[in-house]
């Protein structure tokens, strides 16, 4: 076994490893969540799925970044062929394991990521200059500022080192197979390299083309494991995470607020509908609604890791677009930051976030004196006209109407508080069972 195969197993088992750790808090915090319910049309799930998660489907509702984006998500998807030969040649010692196998087929597979790689960078040039000098107001909001802009900026620059790999490892790859055709198997006529390898490295020493090819190779290789554990910090989580986002999505209608069993219960007692004696007077009042992520569903806390922060919630919202502070991507991102600090200080052990410091620290036992409303503001919170617009604009079905009506019910019904202009109604639905503060009662006008 060579140094560099030694070396190539080191590095590979380091990456995945340190990636795996990551992949399974991202895990620990999504079940940060509650229960619910998956059941379902399991025929629907996988519709959805295949056409919304890969098929790109709500893309397409705005053409120019779907086309910028297809030639990105279709050239990952095509490029993994390399890499996992990569992956073979690395441990095995090999060069080219799949070309000899292959043939004319193996040079159409190559040539396809090449022409798909191109139209990549092409794409991600686009995304750069649409968001860093062409400044599209959706990507510029205030949530945006600092840690947000750079994380997409850094993934875009990943890739067009991605790019240059390719063309660097295969560009002097096909100079070397005429020149050492024992250790590096014909490709055939590549779309790009073939011609764009002799225009960049013709004329090269034979060594210095292996010190290019190798360059670009281990380029390769260290951007894709650079990626990989770059994912679980990043809003590009989502390439992995919206699968099973769209796949679980809740499948009620859009807007339908669940109903709570003990206010029902509530209810028809004081309509009747059931005999005191079936309820219990004594039990203790439960807290309705969410003050936090631990009372989210976990679909809930999945939405928000699934966050891709393209803004298009935002954009669509009536109240942020009439000045309003509300922005559906910020309470998405904030519910992500929340979720994250709070699995953090839960494996630190520490006893200050211990309710009980004799207990281990775990979800049931923690508390650091902080919720959600330390993220999202009240006025956010109260802004939303609960259109729906977010929830349809976005293309990887997250629901940033859901944790708003929770917070929001738990403001109302735990705390008893809400907007001085709301408190009136409420008061009198409690007393006559109608919106208008009238003194009649609401059936009054069917015994007249």
């Amino acid at each position: 076994m060579g140094i560099q195969q030694i070396v190539f197993i080191l590095v590979t088992g380091i990456a995945f490893f340190f990636a795996a750790k990551q992949f399974a808090k991202i895990r620990r915090t999504i079940n940060l969540g509650k229960a619910y319910d998956t059941s379902g049309d399991l025929g629907l799930r996988w519709k959805e799925t295949l056409l919304i998660a890969f098929g790109q489907k709500k893309m397409f509702k705005r053409w120019i970044p779907a086309i910028l984006h297809g030639f990105i998500y279709v050239a990952f998807l095509f490029t993994q062929i390399e890499l996992i030969e990569i992956l073979i040649d690395g441990v095995f010692g090999v060069h080219r394991f799949f070309a000899g196998g292959l043939g004319v087929f193996y040079t159409l597979i190559i040539s396809t990521i090449e022409i798909l790689s191109l139209l990549a960078l092409v794409a991600t040039i686009a995304f750069l200059w649409r968001r860093n000098l062409l400044k599209l107001p959706r990507l510029h909001k205030s949530e945006m500022s600092g840690w947000p802009t750079l994380d997409a900026n850094i993934i875009l620059i990943l890739e067009i080192f991605l790019v240059c790999a390719i063309f660097m490892m295969n560009g002097a790859d096909v100079l070397l197979q005429k020149l050492d055709p024992s250790h590096f198997p014909d490709t055939g006529t590549l779309a790009i390299s073939s011609w764009l390898g002799p225009a960049l490295f013709g004329g090269m020493s034979q060594s210095s083309l292996l010190v290019v090819e190798r360059v670009g190779w281990w380029m390769h290789i260290l951007t894709v494991f650079a990626f990989l554990n770059y994912l679980p910090i990043s809003k590009h989580l989502h390439i992995l995470l919206s699968f099973p986002n769209v796949f679980f999505a809740k499948r009620s209608s859009r807007g339908e607020m669940e109903n709570m069993t003990e206010i029902m219960t509530e209810v028809k007692s004081m309509m009747g509908l059931i005999p005191e004696s079936e309820v219990d007077m004594d039990a203790e009042i439960p807290e309705f609604g969410a003050k936090d992520v631990m009372d989210l569903d976990w679909i809930n806390v999945m939405n928000a890791m699934t966050c891709t922060e393209c803004g298009r919630c935002t954009d669509v919202c009536p109240a942020n677009t009439t000045g309003k502070k509300l922005s559906p991507r910020k309470v998405m991102m904030d519910i992500r930051d929340r979720a994250t600090e709070i699995i953090t200080n839960i494996e630190s052990g520490k006893d200050e976030f211990k309710v009980d410091v004799t207990k281990p620290l775990t979800q049931d036992n923690y508390n650091d004196e902080k919720s959600l409303f330390d993220y999202i503001s009240k006025e956010e919170l109260h802004a939303c006209t609960t259109c729906n617009a977010c929830v349809e604009a976005c293309p990887v079905m997250i629901n940033p109407l859901e944790p708003i009506l929770a917070m929001r019910r738990y403001e109302i019904l735990t705390e008893s508080a809400g907007p001085s202009d709301w408190m009136p109604m409420f008061t009198s639905i409690e007393n006559s069972g109608s919106v208008w503060q009238v003194p009649d009662s609401r059936e009054d006008w069917i015994n007249k």
